[in-house]
């Protein structure tokens, strides 16, 4: 059998423990005949591709045994998603199919292993959703909620082994895309508890520092808290009980990934974060007088403690759309220290503990479901339209943003991000109402399709027939719904535009008994700086280009296909100049090599101009939302916010090949104000004949000098050579390059 799918005698002791912890969790929900079914269907798998291990190391079979427990345990799903979980391998492996499950266990199962398997498809190759298979992975996400649930388990089961790989460059990738994705999805659907682990492994692997600072300050202050909260409880507890409530009260400290967000976002220091836990009162209430019992404990504690009016937050009258109810308040407790306390029952905490699962368990309470399914819905209508880039980031802010509450004339609620618009709730009515929408009226008041909604407001929406989407409207709408709809509506009118555009130019080349040939036409657009048709006939159609001065190209461009015109003759007039911006392009296509990803050669790209890479740098290549590679150096100053918050967009670049553009590179210096020193540095600039100074700019203060100079160098050797030769000069204390 291949070593590489074979078990060490450690993991073969693993895999028996893991067996029948899962044997004991799932005794209630699997049939008898299910698990003798399931072993031979593992056993056909044994020892092919499916069952190798992955980048990790990891062997699969334990990890989706670790991933069913997880399931079983932290999610609560039941028969279906256990066995989907575990027969995915078999059906990805190809020794069984989905018909064959269905036929044994079931279509609920079948279509489980079905959404699992098309998952596999996009991890097969890279351990990372790319930006290309993230529309495929939504697709998955939203034909069956439980394929989400099974999913964020198997992200969770990953980052917890993966803490001793050496494979640093996969834990890193796979890190950020558990805080960029599959955080915020187990954030929306109500698993705050899985939610937290993964924002704080994945700040472990990412923030190695940060995480063990926090950590170990945390370790440091344990005792002082417990002490503290043990101090708040006990006349809490006591005027409950006085009440006659049934309840029992936890303190929970905060996730160290929640920690580190307040002290980068207050710019303070651990100990300046003053909330570092919470206090939850959890109620033993029957399902009618839920609400009645948190507001008496409400009551009962701001008699007690003053409260912070500006710190509730009531999640009991109008729940989250992933179903988390609960009262959040904030009160000055024991030695005047501010103390979250967060008020729910007993069915409240499980929902926010394993959230939309735990809707299961309780007939009629179906709310959160619901809204879950409208979030799905808002999905499937955004891949409509749209880059696959640009969804995924509005895919993000959508699932994080907390929730504003509007209202229609009619007394319609509407549930909207925070920061939504009035142009984003016009889309969340109706797409027609979206494209034609001018205003709206708040209040009695009207207000401008920019203006950002507040919780309760009733909005009347304004249209007129002749309002049109304008580009700008995506820098207003907040929704993923919203731009999308923008989007495609433009890209109709954008066709719309170019058909008109290709009708008047068809009509004016007939009045000048001139045929189209498609091939010369073509030239010229390329002549006349358009790569793309849809752009060259939008700029007949705006004006921004004159048909004129189209129809003296193309007919310079007839003459010097039939040879009667040398190339360098055509009329300059006729063609558009190339940008300075192009000549650097196809200097940097047809001088350097670059290799983009894998082996991808001849892709444009530009350079980054907040770290001016030059050939031979350590480089990264950034995908831009519009589109195009940017490169970047690897300590460039902005590279790891790009990798933090836009991991997917990240892909390998090499330089190849030789050098031979020249590049502009500015350096800092710094030293002694000598008399002659700027004379000895530009001296050393002029004897290298590949190396020409662009400008120098030396200030002097106190007996000391700072100054940057900008040269023309082909690549890193001979920079590193320069800022060497640099160091050497007398009074010259450092040399930096920026």
């Amino acid at each position: 059998m291949d070593a590489n799918t074979t078990f060490s005698a450690a993991e073969l002791s693993q895999l028996k423990s893991l067996h029948r912890e899962l044997a004991r969790l799932a005794s209630a929900e699997l049939k008898p005949s299910d698990y003798s079914l399931l072993r031979g269907y593992l056993r056909r798998a044994d020892g092919t591709s499916a069952l190798s291990r992955d980048a990790f190391g990891l062997h699969p079979l334990l990890t989706d045994l670790q991933t069913a427990i997880i399931v079983a345990t932290e999610i609560g799903i039941s028969r279906g998603s256990l066995l989907g979980v575990m027969l995915s391998r078999p059906v990805i492996a190809g020794v069984a199919t989905a018909d064959e499950v269905r036929a044994d266990f079931g279509g609920d199962v079948a279509r489980i292993v079905h959404g699992l398997s098309r998952i596999n498809d996009l991890y097969r190759k890279n351990p990372v959703v790319e930006s290309e298979n993230f529309r495929q992975l939504l697709l998955s996400f939203a034909e069956d909620m439980r394929v989400i649930l099974i999913v964020i388990a198997s992200r969770v089961c990953v980052m917890r082994n993966i803490k001793d790989s050496d494979n640093d460059d996969a834990r890193r990738r796979v890190s950020t895309e558990a805080a960029y994705l599959y955080a915020p999805l187990a954030h929306k659907l109500g698993l705050y508890k899985l939610k937290s682990e993964l924002e704080d492994l994945s700040l472990k692997y990412l923030e190695h520092d940060a995480y063990y600072h926090i950590k170990d300050k945390l370790n440091a202050t344990k005792r002082s808290r417990d002490a503290y909260i043990e101090r708040f409880i006990q006349p809490v507890s006591q005027r409950l009980e006085a009440a006659g409530l049934k309840f029992h009260i936890k303190g929970r400290t905060k996730s160290i990934h929640s920690i580190w967000q307040k002290m980068k976002k207050q710019r303070c220091p651990f100990e300046g974060v003053y909330d570092l836990f919470a206090i939850r009162v959890i109620l033993d209430s029957p399902l009618e007088r839920e609400k009645q019992d948190c507001w008496q404990v409400f009551s009962i504690l701001t008699d007690m403690y003053q409260p912070n009016p500006r710190r509730m937050r009531d999640w009991l009258s109008i729940p989250k759309s992933n179903g988390y109810e609960s009262l959040h308040i904030t009160v000055l407790g024991p030695e005047q220290k501010w103390v979250e306390v967060q008020i729910r029952t007993e069915r409240m905490d499980e929902v926010a503990e394993r959230g939309l699962a735990a809707h299961w368990r309780y007939k009629g309470v179906r709310g959160g479901e619901a809204g879950v399914e409208q979030w799905l819905q808002s999905i499937r209508s955004a891949l409509e339209a749209g880059d696959d880039l640009q969804l995924m980031d509005q895919f993000r802010m959508d699932l994080y943003e907390d929730e504003v509450f509007v209202f229609t004339p009619r007394g319609d609620l509407f549930k909207m991000p925070q920061g939504a618009t009035v142009l984003d709730f016009a889309y969340a009515i109706h797409t027609k109402v979206g494209n034609t929408c001018t205003g709206g009226r708040i209040g009695g008041k009207m207000v401008t399709l920019r203006h950002v909604l507040q919780s309760g407001d009733q909005v009347e929406i304004m249209t007129h027939a002749n309002q049109v989407p304008k580009q700008d409207w995506l820098n207003v709408a907040k929704t993923g719904r919203a731009r999308s709809k923008i989007r495609q509506a433009l890209k109709e009118m954008d066709a719309r535009q170019a058909a008109y555009a290709k009708e008047e130019l068809e009509r004016k080349f007939k009045n000048r008994k001139l045929d189209i040939d498609e091939p010369t036409l073509m030239h010229t657009m390329n002549r006349l700086g358009y790569k793309v048709v849809t752009e060259f006939y939008k700029a007949l159609a705006d004006g921004t280009l004159d048909i004129g001065r189209v129809m003296e190209a193309y007919m310079t461009q007839q003459r010097y296909d039939r040879g009667e015109l040398a190339q360098q003759t055509v009329s300059a007039e006729a063609y558009s100049q190339p940008t300075n911006a192009e000549l650097a392009s196809r200097d940097t296509r047809h001088g350097d090599v670059l290799v983009i990803d894998k082996n991808l050669r001849g892709i444009e790209f530009q350079l980054a101009r907040c770290c001016h890479p030059v050939y031979g740098d350590d480089v990264f290549g950034f995908i831009m939302a519009g589109g195009g590679i940017k490169v970047h150096r690897k300590d460039c100053p902005n590279a790891h916010r790009l990798r933090e918050r836009y991991g997917y967009r990240i892909i390998d670049a090499r330089w190849a090949g030789k050098g031979g553009t020249q590049y502009a590179i500015t350096l800092r210096v710094v030293g002694q104000d000598d008399l002659g020193i700027v004379n000895n540095i530009t001296s050393i600039i002029s004897k290298d004949e590949k190396i020409l100074l662009r400008s120098i700019s030396i200030d002097s203060h106190d007996g000391l000098f700072s100054g940057t100079l900008t040269v023309m160098l082909d690549d890193t050797s001979r920079l590193k050579g320069l800022m060497q030769k640099l160091e050497g000069v007398r009074g010259v204390k450092g040399v930096t390059r920026l």
